[in-house]
């Protein structure tokens, strides 16, 4: 599913994305690609801890911006990170959208915006 994510709060647009919502869809996340065509939204299952939601960049080719939301989808966290890197958020999240470094910067996204989803194909 194509979807366009949305910072609701600056009324910005992030930039179009595919939504990984099964284990092994968020399992391959953005490992092996040589590009970044289109950012990703992983649908974390159920409630997360802070460690539930941790990401890391191992087989990533290239560096990443990382929005991390809650439920409510409000901005959490967020983190510029390179290849075979981890991290986790400081707070758990139920989104973690993995973004073209420079997204964040570029649309101003801060910590405590609120974002969304919006469908392409309808």
């Amino acid at each position: 599913m194509e979807l366009m994510v949305m910072n609701k709060t600056k009324n910005t647009e992030l930039g179009e994305s595919e939504l990984a919502d099964t284990f092994f869809s968020r399992l391959r996340g953005t490992m092996f690609k040589k590009k970044l065509e289109k950012g990703l939204i992983l649908k974390l299952p159920g409630s997360r801890s802070r460690s539930g939601s941790a990401i890391h960049m191992f087989f990533v080719r290239f560096p990443l911006d990382i929005i991390f939301a809650d439920s409510d989808k409000k901005v959490v966290d967020i983190v510029s990170i390179n290849p075979w890197k981890t991290y986790t958020p400081k707070k758990p999240a139920k989104y973690v959208i993995e973004m073209e470094k420079g997204t964040i910067k570029n649309s101003k996204t801060e910590i405590g915006d609120k974002i969304n989803f919006i469908c392409k194909n309808a």
